[in-house]
């Protein structure tokens, strides 16, 4: 996994940053400040990250735009 998807993840976490624990918000800080120093992740650092991403990505639900699109 390269820095584009560390990049993606840290995108999508900066909008869950208020609902973080403490530590996560520590490692969050730590993620970043990695990333601006350009450091690729190591594999237990990446994997933390993709833990985080987990927890905290909502899926879409675009079941509900079918209705937008029905003739009454």
């Amino acid at each position: 996994m390269g820095i584009s998807e560390q990049q993606k993840y840290l995108d999508y976490l900066k909008k869950c940053e208020k609902r973080f624990t403490a530590r996560e918000l520590e490692e969050y800080k730590m993620f970043v400040k990695r990333q601006k120093d350009d450091e690729d992740f190591d594999s237990v650092s990446m994997r933390r990250l993709k833990e985080l991403y987990d927890k905290y990505y909502e899926k879409k639900d675009i079941s509900k735009l079918d209705d937008l699109f029905k003739k009454k």
